[in-house]
């Protein structure tokens, strides 16, 4: 496997602080906060207990994948709307799931090039306010009637709509379906728990375990870097509300396969939840931190993105983390901690099995033999993303800032935090604890 150089160099990046919102379950409806008011609800605690004024930031940059109409450039919209002023500039990336993770390595990158000392990275999505979009033919239809210019010929163009005409496009569903290989997300996941023997007992108790363990974490108070977050209307939101405590193997027995309604195994229960949220990370150059007099939380040591079959993309934390294992020269057991973010249960657990497989490894990833099993009490100790939430534009940087979190809870020195990308893709990054 293609092995480059670390994409930082010497230069060391620090992450000194990071919150998030909770993250809300979709409801059918469109949800309380926008994608901007998700962001500027994590930003401005964030911002509030550090030691520097949010005009000395030297960036913002944002994931989004999905920004409403209003939202454009979102980065910026946030930056003005943090008190940053309108000297520092904000900008907006997309890369699908991997977002937020963009965000966080592009400005690792810039501090890495003296460009930036003080950065504030991450992303925000809302999904269940994804856009409803017209079908082809009534785009047509109304591009005749805008054509009709006499009353005659617009009541003659009237007679022509049809019911079919009405029928609106989920601009959600389509996002989430490759347009290349035409598959959606979870008929991805279908081919590879398939490839690897994954059956519906393995997905749905390691779905109920993701809600165990977020339980544990919430009941235990160590998801701190969760900040409550306020509507319009004054309500409170201060846990992910997408928490099943009474999640069962029985209960999710129950769930009829979504993806491929005959003989699949994919589920509502063992998939991960349409939601809404924002995560962000603060970044700074030792330059920053010795100026400002920041605590250090961690440092980002390595990044890696990497391209697979679309039709695979659930494989894609294998293909990004196993070049920065290479590079680093990392066995999976040297890694403390490791957060795979849980797209579907038997996405992560697929990607466990492609490391244990010789021949995936020899032929995929071109090693010599099987890199090895992941120690379950090492991944998403705190839940995942079936539990928590999948807000796509945010999840990256969630994944990366609790990756921290339990470094420093646990004592442990490395993390790696990956996740699969729509398209084929995946990204993967290495963390560490503490300043050294």
């Amino acid at each position: 496997m293609q092995s480059n150089r670390a994409p930082y160099g010497s230069t060391p990046i620090y992450v000194v602080d990071g919150a998030r919102t909770p993250f809300l379950k979709a409801r059918g409806r469109p949800g309380p906060l926008s994608a901007s008011d998700l962001a500027v609800a994590a930003g401005r605690p964030l911002l509030a207990r550090q030691k520097f004024a949010p005009d000395q930031l030297d960036e913002v940059i944002l994931g989004c994948a999905m920004p409403s109409p209003d939202e454009a450039n979102i980065g910026r919209i946030v930056a003005l709307r943090l008190g940053c002023g309108d000297k520092v500039p904000g900008w907006t990336v997309m890369r699908n799931c991997a977002s937020a993770m963009q965000a966080v390595d592009s400005a690792a990158r810039n501090i890495a090039l003296g460009v930036s000392d003080l950065v504030l990275a991450g992303g925000t999505e809302s999904m269940s306010r994804a856009a409803l979009q017209c079908n082809d033919d009534m785009v047509h239809w109304l591009a005749g009637l805008s054509r009709a210019k006499t009353p005659m010929a617009k009541l003659k163009h009237f007679a022509r709509l049809r019911p079919g005409h009405l029928r609106p496009v989920i601009a959600l569903l389509k996002g989430l379906t490759d347009p290349l290989v035409g598959l959606n997300m979870g008929q991805t996941c279908e081919i590879i728990s398939h490839r690897f023997g994954i059956d519906r007992q393995q997905m749905d108790a390691f779905s109920v375990r993701s809600h165990l363990r977020l339980a544990a974490a919430v009941d235990a108070g160590v998801m701190d870097e969760v900040v409550a977050t306020y509507d319009s209307a004054g309500k409170v939101y201060e846990t992910d509300d997408g928490l099943r405590r009474e999640s069962s193997e029985e209960k999710l027995a129950t769930l009829k396969p979504f993806f491929d309604r005959k003989v699949g195994l994919v589920t509502p229960g063992n998939s991960s939840q349409v939601t809404d949220g924002a995560a962000l990370m603060l970044l700074a150059s030792a330059r920053a931190v010795e100026q400002h007099d920041l605590p250090v939380l961690g440092r980002i040591l390595d990044c890696e993105w990497a391209g697979l079959d679309p039709a695979q993309m659930g494989l894609g934390p294998v293909h990004a983390s196993t070049p920065i294992l290479m590079r680093q020269e990392l066995g999976i057991s040297d890694v403390d901690y490791w957060e795979i973010n849980e797209a579907f249960a038997g996405q992560v657990l697929a990607c466990a099995a492609a490391w244990e497989d010789d021949q995936y490894c020899r032929e995929e990833l071109g090693l010599d033999a099987a890199l090895g099993s992941i120690d379950p009490d090492k991944l998403n100790i705190d839940g995942g993303a079936v539990s928590i939430g999948h807000p796509v534009g945010a999840s990256g940087a969630r994944i990366a800032l609790h990756a921290l979190k339990v470094l420093a809870r646990t004592g442990g020195d490395k993390a790696i935090a990956t996740l699969c990308i729509g398209g084929g893709q995946g990204g993967a990054m290495l963390l560490s604890r503490g300043a050294e």
